[in-house]
């Protein structure tokens, strides 16, 4: 029993974990501390308006601009605003953000940003840095239990319909236990490893999500799925992240004759929105002319140095992309939508609390912003832990644990039913949609979960991948990371997508000034 229970270690678990001090916390997390998550991976950095001709006005009419008419404004106000702040507590922890030779920190452009505002450590290993960081912290912190290789199956509610607790697999013990918990903060990460070509984790199926569900939180516009225009394409599942940051040093989108192709898609070309560059590589590769980075002129000899983690898969794959021009395509990569969480992270039902990718919380709308979702964790995670650092706890009904639950074998989602449902996704729920496609997608979920070999593990992908599908399926326009080619065009008013249990229903927008 814990007062308070964070499932997940990335960035977003391990924060808020730190800032909870000196209330006491248990972290659980499926994975030895450290692997398995997304945070390690992220090569961008984070965003933050700290330049001298930059400003927090300007952050957030970025973000608002990127996430195309769905922006919470008072969300996005609290994420730009925390900023500075968010770096130098991160500084505190022991991250070593580059710097330059005068020792300020050295600020990088990705895009749609319209300044220099990226953070990065080590060049293209800001993710590992932080982690590091963190987990020396978290590990030296006498306030932290942290709980690994346990494996969340299912969040537990009492008969008043309040989170209050998990249903867990100890592996190293091989059983089935309830964990009570008074207050449980999901921060469990996002989806990609739903679809056949991933930059995520594979395990990293929105089994998050799942349990949120089906506890009856309100999950909100689960159709936005970003997808990165840049993955290495060389044939590995997951597929090696070509940061954007690339382009932001002066990378160019090229197609096989050498061309720059993205001034025929928008004005801020290689620059611009993530939803736009990836649909436009898409077009390309589709079209037969491919496409590539090139980074020979631009990055050249620096290549090693400045991106160590890309020049590394490069090599492993055969290229040099000092002298050569580096194969992409576009990945699933960021889930915009997730469980829809107040300004404190504070979900639909009680007992619950959400950051981080498997949250909405309001600041990405659509289509997220290159960099803000290392800043979202951290400032939506210091949020939480203001809410909860005092807060008098109720220890609630002892919730059980269904019968269901435990009857279903506690393994990993069978391997041939987890290729159906990747494959299905990206044929027919990725970048491009239609009606057809999406009834398709359902039509095989459907069929999935009659499957023989049920577990667990499938149990919950199948759900986050029937909730992304059917959000897409009523959303009957093209907005941000999601594109209907039987509704191309964008309605006049925005608009979320929520669904809550057997409910479902749309939302308008009410603050018209993000439009």
């Amino acid at each position: 029993m814990t007062d308070i229970l964070i499932i997940g270690a990335g960035v977003a678990g391990l924060y808020t974990a730190l800032k909870l001090a000196p209330r006491p916390v248990t972290i659980i997390t499926a994975r030895p501390l450290g692997l398995g998550g997304s945070t390690p991976w992220a090569q961008g950095g984070m965003a933050a308006a700290i330049g001298e001709n930059d400003t927090p006005n300007l952050h957030f009419a970025d973000t608002v601009q990127a996430g195309a008419g769905l922006v919470d404004a008072e969300a996005a106000s609290l994420l730009v605003d925390g900023g500075a702040a968010a770096v130098e507590d991160l500084i505190h922890y022991g991250v070593a953000f580059d710097r330059d030779a005068e020792g300020k920190l050295k600020l990088g452009r990705e895009a749609a940003h319209c300044r220099d505002r990226i953070v990065h450590a080590t060049g293209d290993r800001a993710g590992v840095a932080i982690m590091a960081a963190l987990i020396k912290a978290a590990r030296q912190a006498d306030h932290i239990t942290i709980l690994e290789r346990i494996v969340v199956e299912d969040l537990l509610t009492d008969d008043h319909g309040a989170v209050g607790g998990v249903l867990v697999y100890d592996v190293a013990a091989g059983e089935r236990a309830v964990f009570d918990a008074a207050e449980t903060v999901m921060a469990t990460g996002g989806l990609g490893g739903l679809y056949a070509v991933t930059t995520n984790p594979t395990p990293a199926q929105g089994h998050g999500l799942a349990f949120a569900a089906r506890a009856g939180a309100i999950i909100r516009d689960p159709e936005f799925v970003q997808f990165h225009p840049t993955a290495l394409d060389i044939g590995v599942d997951p597929a090696p992240l070509a940061t954007e940051a690339l382009r932001g040093d002066g990378a160019t989108l090229v197609n096989a004759d050498g061309r720059a192709f993205m001034g025929e898609y928008h004005k801020d070309k290689d620059l611009a929105p993530r939803d736009i560059v990836a649909r436009a590589v898409e077009a390309e590769i589709a079209s037969g002319r491919g496409a590539f980075l090139d980074a020979t002129k631009t990055i050249g000899a620096a290549f090693p140095e400045n991106f160590p983690t890309v020049f590394a898969a490069c090599q492993k794959a055969g290229i040099d992309p000092r002298a050569e021009k580096m194969p992409v395509a576009p990945a699933a990569h960021y889930h915009m939508g997730g469980v829809k969480t107040d300004l404190d992270g504070k979900s639909s039902v009680e007992g619950l609390w959400a950051l981080g990718e498997v949250a909405s919380t309001g600041v990405h709308g659509a289509n997220r912003l290159a960099s803000n979702s290392l800043l979202e964790a951290v400032v939506f995670g210091a949020r939480i832990a203001d809410q909860l650092r005092d807060k008098q706890v109720v220890q609630p009904a002892d919730p059980g644990a269904p019968a269901d639950r435990m009857e279903m074998p506690s393994k990993p989602a069978d391997a041939d039913a987890m290729m159906r449902l990747r494959a299905a996704m990206s044929s027919g729920c990725a970048l491009l949609r239609s009606q057809d496609s999406l009834i398709k997608t359902l039509g095989i979920i459907e069929d999935l979960n009659d499957h023989p070999a049920m577990t667990s593990g499938l149990k919950s992908a199948l759900v986050s991948a029937e909730l992304i599908a059917q959000g897409a399926l009523m959303r009957e326009e093209s907005r941000g990371g999601h594109y209907r080619s039987d509704f191309p065009g964008t309605e006049k008013e925005a608009f979320h997508t929520e669904i809550c249990a057997t409910e479902t229903y749309e939302e308008d927008d009410e603050d018209e000034d993000i439009e």
